[in-house]
């Protein structure tokens, strides 16, 4: 009976339905076995990610790995869409390692409020959705299936450096612990 509490209790939700009560976005990540590569760096004058409230902003994120392009080309062409997914996957986890230099920890992150992929595409691809659940996917593996995401995704004539899809993502976030002052005796 006790085991079958413990295993009840790592798939519930906390009472918002957004987060799971037993096992946190590191701990997931973790047993996962994924290992977050090093988070991206702009390619002009912006930041990469900025928070506001309870949100968390990325940049668009490229599928880059060992400094250089994991995947290029166009999908419709000579990309096909299982290499798109892994494109996807691969700027979905640089996302997460730059949510993780911002925030310090990925256990603020509560859920992916929004994905959008931008894919290189031919006019004749029309498999969008499947590419980019790629990245659905494994946001779906670390904060589980019900936490639920809204996405937009849409093909374009040309991407930087020759990048096959740029993922953005907006997650919402714990905000940060303060530190409670000390109090001063007055004499």
């Amino acid at each position: 009976m006790e085991k079958t509490f413990e295993l009840m209790e790592e798939h519930m939700l906390a009472p918002s339905g957004n987060k799971s009560v037993a096992r946190s976005p590191s701990a997931r990540v973790s047993e996962l076995g994924i290992v977050l590569p090093a988070p991206p760096t702009p390619l002009g004058k912006y930041v990469e990610s900025s928070d506001t409230g309870s949100l968390l902003f990325l940049s668009g994120i490229l599928p880059v790995a060992d400094g250089k392009l994991a995947i290029s080309g166009r999908l419709g062409e000579n990309l096909s869409v299982k290499q798109g997914q892994e494109a996807a996957r691969i700027a979905s986890l640089k996302a997460l390692a730059a949510a993780k230099q911002h925030l310090g920890t990925l256990d603020r992150l509560n859920k992916l409020v929004k994905l959008t992929v931008l894919m290189a595409t031919t006019e004749q691809f029309v498999d969008h959705a499947p590419v980019t659940d790629g990245a659905s996917d494994l946001f779906a593996q670390i904060f589980g299936p019900k936490t639920g995401h809204v996405r937009l995704v849409y093909g374009v004539q040309s991407l930087p450096i020759g990048a096959p899809l740029i993922v953005e993502v907006i997650f919402e976030i714990e905000p940060a612990r303060e530190s409670t002052p000390k109090q001063q005796t007055v004499t």
